[in-house]
């Protein structure tokens, strides 16, 4: 009988393995997330009989359904324009590519790319385009506690429930853009205006965005022991009413996207952080130099490459992403943090895939607050198997290896015109997956023993893809410290 380090062994040899074939392969696979997304070129027979070298020359490029968003930013997402000259080969390349990258704007819901017509040696090219529903005005009301039992423990009490508006409208203006307004009361307070212009000018390669935050909250991490977040509450600890920390955020940002699968992003941020004395009895660590409020600016420069078939779940192609971070510019807050991402995924054969997603970063100087130390179990970073736990570190990397084969792949008759859906797609994959990590830090708690170690885990599941980016991810993992459990996620990891 195989014990349990071998079998460790073995699903992660088996899974990690593959991905040394995986950056090699070139097949092309059909787009996620809705039906009715294949390429259709739609040459009449005339176009059989021409050598695939003959170039032709682009000529009117047709745009239906486009309701809102202006013809000017679908066609900013296109590798061809009127009057470019290309094969039939590189056409129905450039068609495929072309509808990629206007399902990765998330405006559409379907997107349907063709030859309309051939006159001689000139075609012209259809785009036929489902809008999705842009504006999300929802009400808020939320209980602060864990779950409806805690909730009762404290009488249904109105004081313990945050409650108010969160309303979003993407494509604001049918550019691309998106408005956010936050309006959120009660136990905690949150306010927040938000603006993102990623094509503000002519050329559409440059942009600019920016956001207000307020933040007040009564219940606050102010620690991690035994690798889990410490939580401090002003009610139980007698100060009722009083917020533990507050916070002020300023941030101005700047976008470049010079071509198709690269875009710049410049930050610049300024943060007043003040915390409440029973934070600095708890962690005087929480801050450097034992400070209760800190206001420093932060900047960053940002990378961004995307070239995938659908950025929600991609199944063919590399996106990647490097930052570099410079939060403050004194002794009482200073830090230089580089993070890296990729995920690279690619067709192994019919209907069966493989994805690695790497991560990595590292803060500097090494003895950092812990304001500065959150890292694994934070956002995407993270282990599948571990999602129970946190790790404070400056310095750490994490790989994912999966390994996917396409269960099923139909569509539901749904039909709501409002929304763009006439029909409701689902693509449910099977996987296998095996990961590995690593996370240091230099002045950690005893507790927390899961940091300078070297962590793996592996398991299986189901995705299920559906409209709207709505992926469910239905997990079962098992941990080096031979836990094993189900694990339920409703988005993905990059």
């Amino acid at each position: 009988m195989i014990n349990r380090w071998k079998y460790h062994c073995l699903i992660f040899l088996l899974v990690a393995g593959l991905s040394f074939g995986a950056g090699a392969q070139a097949v092309l696979s059909n787009a996620v997330p809705t039906a009715n997304q294949e390429l259709t070129p739609n040459a009449p027979a005339v176009a059989s009989s021409l050598n695939q070298q003959t170039p032709f020359v682009i000529g009117n490029i047709y745009i239906n359904g486009n309701k809102k968003t202006k013809r000017y930013i679908i066609l900013r997402e296109l590798s061809f324009k009127t009057g470019d000259a290309v094969s039939l080969p590189g056409l129905v390349k450039a068609f495929e590519m072309g509808h990629d990258r206007l399902i990765n704007t998330l405006l559409f819901t379907n997107v349907v790319v063709s030859l309309k017509g051939f006159r001689g040696y000139i075609v012209d090219v259809q785009i036929d385009v489902i809008e999705r529903w842009y504006i999300y005005p929802l009400p808020y009301f939320r209980p602060v506690d864990r779950n409806l039992t805690v909730w009762q423990e404290h009488h249904y009490s109105l004081g313990r429930v945050n409650y108010g508006l969160k309303y979003t409208q993407n494509n604001f203006s049918g550019r691309n853009d998106d408005l956010v307004l936050w309006l959120i009361t009660g136990y905690s307070r949150q306010a927040e205006i938000a603006y993102d212009q990623p094509y503000a000018d002519a050329s559409l390669k440059h942009g600019f965005g920016f956001t207000v935050i307020y933040r007040a909250n009564k219940e606050f991490d102010v620690t991690t022991k035994n690798n889990q977040q410490y939580f401090i509450n002003s009610d139980t600890m007698g100060f009722a009413g009083k917020y533990l920390s507050e916070e002020w955020k300023l941030s101005l940002r700047y976008y470049y996207r010079p071509a198709l699968t690269t875009r710049h992003i410049i930050r610049l941020n300024v943060d007043d952080l003040k915390i409440d004395t029973a934070v600095k009895f708890y962690n005087p660590s929480f801050l450097s130099n034992g400070k209760k409020q800190v206001f420093f600016p932060e900047f960053s420069y940002e990378m961004d490459y995307t070239n995938v078939d659908y950025i929600a779940y991609p199944l063919k192609g590399v996106a990647a992403n490097a930052a570099i971070l410079k939060r403050g510019i004194n002794k009482d807050m200073n830090l230089w943090q580089l993070n890296l991402q990729s995920i690279e995924s690619a067709r192994l054969a019919h209907k069966t895939y493989f994805s690695t997603q790497n991560m990595a970063t590292i803060k500097l100087p090494f003895d950092q607050p812990f304001y500065n130390q959150q890292l694994f179990g934070y956002g995407n970073f993270y282990l599948r198997g571990l999602e129970k736990y946190v790790i404070d570190g400056v310095a750490g990397f994490a790989v994912r290896n999966t390994f996917l084969r396409e269960v099923t792949n139909f569509s539901l008759p749904f039909k709501i015109p409002f929304l763009g859906l006439y029909q409701v797609p689902f693509r449910v994959m099977a996987k296998a997956y095996a990961d590995m990590g690593y996370i240091y830090n230099n002045n950690t708690d005893p507790s927390n023993t899961l940091s300078r170690k070297f962590l793996y885990t592996e398991g299986f599941g189901i995705d299920i893809v559906t409209s709207y980016d709505f992926i469910f991810r239905i997990e079962y993992s098992f941990n080096q410290l031979g836990q094993n459990g189900l694990f339920l996620h409703i988005h993905n990891d990059f």
